[in-house]
């Protein structure tokens, strides 16, 4: 069995201590004039969105949300393990926060530009770079540009074109993919050590290591809730194909039976679609449990 890290395991690449270092505004700042190359006056870190929901992880997961005085708006996420299609992900991430202007009242030329940001333990592409930066250009012509005032970057700490980019980055990028020892060595860096500095605060808080109890709870009962959702999904389906062999289903039945949520009472409908010789069969005898599930 894995060993369940404690708050004293953690580096920067882990969720909650990157979450918990960028929390810091002075950090996030440093953290994105350094990606950006441009100085920032203010940014104020959203603490409440920090803990989000949304359609590809149900439960809680950190992320950093942020806005600058020009209005301009940041979301970072660490992302240690390959994921498909984040490009699409990335979409998903700008039109959030291009949503919530809009519910606020904001007109189309008043929406904020928006940096979305995804720090990669790994090399998204494949093509050895530090940094890979997303805009809006046109096909026909890459001098033409759309000017959305959108931008996705991704951050690899598998690059190699360290004359390309700035070594302030290259050191970060080596802090992040740092084993736990490694982490703690003195890289040269300014905002390295700010960053060792607020883990080290971190890992002394004790109220972090009750937050940290408490997000690794949910985050189990995340994944217990989706291992059963998906035995339930399977279980469903299962039944689904053995009442094909039948004939067509009707539609209330289909309906009634991807609404039960109980495990055991679909684990004995697989067993009554097996041994039943017809869909009428099934229905009169499955009556039993669909009225069952209705009364609790």
């Amino acid at each position: 069995m894995k060993k369940r890290k404690t708050l004293q395991d953690l580096t920067i690449k882990d969720n909650f201590m990157f979450g918990a270092v960028m929390s810091v505004e002075e950090n996030c700042k440093g953290f994105l004039e350094m990606v950006l190359g441009f100085p920032i006056a203010r940014v104020v870190v959203s603490k409440e969105k920090s803990m989000i929901y949304h359609p590809e992880y149900k439960g809680v997961r950190l992320d950093i949300y942020a806005e600058d005085a020009k209005h301009t708006h940041y979301n970072v996420e660490m992302q240690v393990r390959r994921k498909k299609e984040l490009g699409k992900r990335s979409r998903y991430y700008h039109s959030q926060i291009v949503m919530e202007a809009l519910e606020s009242g904001e007109d189309y030329d008043t929406l904020p530009a928006t940096f979305v940001i995804f720090v990669c333990d790994f090399d998204p592409f494949d093509k050895k770079r530090y940094c890979y930066t997303f805009r809006n250009i046109c096909e026909e012509d890459p001098n033409v540009k759309l000017e959305d005032d959108s931008c996705t970057i991704f951050l690899s700490t598998k690059g190699e074109n360290e004359d390309e980019v700035s070594q302030e980055l290259v050191r970060f990028l080596k802090f992040v993919t740092a084993d736990l020892k490694e982490s703690e060595m003195d890289f040269g860096d300014g905002l390295v050590q700010k960053f060792q500095k607020t883990i080290r605060q971190i890992k002394t808080d004790r109220e972090m290591g009750e937050r940290y109890m408490i997000f690794e709870e949910m985050l189990r009962e995340e994944k217990q809730e989706g291992r059963e959702e998906g035995r339930l999904e399977a279980t469903q389906e299962a039944v689904l194909e053995l009442l094909k062999e039948s004939g067509e289903i009707p539609c209330e039945l289909q309906e009634k039976i991807r609404n039960l949520e109980n495990l055991e009472t679909l684990k004995a409908l697989l067993k009554l679609a097996a041994r039943a010789d017809s869909l009428r069969a099934f229905e009169e005898k499955a009556e039993e449990y669909f009225n069952s599930e209705d009364k609790e």
